[in-house]
């Protein structure tokens, strides 16, 4: 289960203060899967980022009684100057996970070869891409967040993306961010909108997709 208490989240820019999440309060139960929908620019990916814990709510509390991976495919957490490995190894440990298992694993997913050894600031988008589904994959979590990402690389690439996402999400929920409808139709059970700083939540998928589908008439 993750649960928002009150919680708030805002930007500052030269111009406005531009507010994602006015005080919010909700819980994603365990044992189903969601869909966030909502305009661009609604804050989907902001959410997602406090939901992993990868940044912080203004005020309020996120608390989360399962183990919750960051957004797939989400790279900003690597260190630059460490090479490939050293992020692994060092992801690894703070997840309490064995080091060399993950090293291996990821080594092979990602086929980066000796790219691996190389700092990360001298990969492309989708060698940093690889590194960062190789490592979602690579460790196991109740609750999986994807942000528009279930595949990189080329054609045969993510086959292997798609097989290994599968077999994952047998035993995990999801929490999905899409503008693809049929995307959300097809790994959601329940649903949320985001709209003006509200979360609106909705016990069936298609509720939240007949008010996004109205929204946007």
């Amino acid at each position: 289960m993750i649960q928002l208490s009150n919680v708030f989240k805002f930007y500052k820019t030269q111009q406005h203060i531009k507010v994602v999440l006015d005080h919010v309060s909700t819980v994603f139960e365990s044992g189903w899967s969601y869909g966030l929908l909502g305009v661009n620019g609604a804050g989907k990916s902001t959410t997602m980022r406090l939901l992993a814990g990868t940044e912080l709510p203004n005020s309020g509390k996120v608390r989360r009684s399962v183990r919750v991976s960051w957004p797939l495919g989400f790279a900003g957490g690597f260190h630059p100057q460490m090479t490939g490995r050293d992020n692994l190894h060092f992801v690894a440990r703070i997840y309490g996970q064995n080091v060399r298992k993950v090293s291996d694993f990821v080594e092979d997913f990602s086929e980066l070869g000796d790219y691996l050894d190389a700092p990360v600031k001298t990969y492309s988008s989708g060698m940093m891409a690889r590194l960062a589904f190789g490592l979602s994959m690579a460790i196991e979590f109740d609750c999986y967040l994807i942000d528009e990402v279930t595949a990189v690389g080329d054609a045969r690439f993510q086959r292997r993306c798609q097989e290994a996402f599968t077999h994952r999400r047998k035993n995990a929920d999801l929490i999905v961010v899409s503008h693809s409808i049929e995307t959300i139709k097809s790994y959601c059970d329940r649903g949320g909108v985001l709209v003006d700083g509200r979360l609106i939540m909705f016990a069936s998928v298609d509720q939240a997709i007949e008010m996004y589908n109205r929204m946007n008439r």
